[in-house]
């Protein structure tokens, strides 16, 4: 069983607490080695490297 609350929460507490519940946007920044977007701290798709080195290599 779980702990019952001490007193009612009213649906405008609630609300307002689950408002700051939110999707945030992605944060994108330039590859160092080819300039495409990616998420940070994570390999690059379209070149495979990561801080400037290859990590995967890629087919052309």
């Amino acid at each position: 069983m779980s702990i019952c609350p001490k007193n009612k929460s009213s649906r405008s507490h609630r609300d307002k607490r689950r408002a700051n519940w939110k999707m945030n946007e992605m944060n994108l920044v330039k590859c160092s080695k080819c300039g495409a977007l990616m998420m940070p701290h994570r390999v690059c798709k379209a070149c495979g490297s990561y801080n400037k080195r290859e990590i995967i290599s890629t087919e052309d």
